[in-house]
């Protein structure tokens, strides 16, 4: 699943679109095709792992799901996965195997904005009182609730509780207010750093913990476990990731 960092490269790649006439719209996706052309590309907006491609008449709300993906002036794969092709004067833009909605303008004041860990307007005070509320709730789960940390997924999970020595089967409620502090942190430090490395194309040779089998740190096995409520993949090391 494309996590918040690669639909921020997404963004960026958009941008040149801005401010441009949609020519036409066409795709297999199951919304108002024909609101779309002669509409003015306005502002391209992220939310976590979400784009919402705002215009003068409506909001265009793509998620890429699992196995989403997106091409810029350049068709990719076959014709029965694209789900949207905006023509614009100066270029294409593709999405393939996601979800698409046509919304109205108003979807986005009803977006908490402030918890985007990629955003300017991120609120790290914010967070923590949200966390505060769910005491029970193992660190596994709170940190993919985008409620909380809108486009953290579950490679920036895994590195992150590695980094600050915190087992994902810790409840939130028995965190020492540093390693709180620690965990609302890295939730956006590290998302940047995955968004840097993403850029140079090294991700991967960076991961610490994810699908890794031996522990960078102590030498000892990497521990593969579905966790939580949410029974995503965690990868972690018993030794140097304590459980609180």
């Amino acid at each position: 699943m494309p996590e918040g960092p690669s639909i921020l490269i997404l963004k960026e790649a958009a941008q040149k679109f801005r401010g441009q006439k949609i020519l036409s719209a066409s795709g297999n996706a199951k919304i108002e095709m024909n609101l779309l052309p002669k509409s003015i590309f306005k502002e391209y907006r992220v939310y976590g792992k979400q784009s919402f491609l705002v215009l003068n008449n409506v909001v265009i709300r793509i998620h890429l799901l699992l196995f989403g993906s997106y091409s810029v002036d350049e068709q990719t794969k076959p014709d029965r996965q694209l789900r949207l092709h905006l023509k614009f004067e100066n270029g294409d833009l593709y999405f393939y195997s996601c979800s698409v909605k046509v919304l109205e303008k108003k979807i986005l004041k009803e977006i908490d904005w402030q918890a985007d860990v990629l955003s300017d307007e991120w609120k790290p005070a914010k967070a923590k009182k949200k966390l505060k509320i769910l005491p029970k709730e193992m660190v596994c789960d709170v940190l993919l609730d985008q409620s909380i940390f809108s486009g953290v997924g579950n490679i920036i999970k895994n590195e992150v509780l590695f980094r600050i020595g915190v087992h994902p089967e810790s409840l939130v409620g028995n965190l020492p207010p540093k390693k709180l502090n620690a965990l609302i942190f890295e939730a956006r430090n590290y998302s940047f750093d995955f968004l840097r490395w993403k850029k140079e194309y090294v991700l991967k040779k960076n991961w610490l913990a994810h699908t890794k089998k031996i522990c960078s740190k102590c030498g000892g096995p990497i521990t593969k476990k579905h966790t939580g409520t949410t029974n995503r993949r965690s990868f972690f090391c018993e030794e140097d990731q304590k459980l609180y």
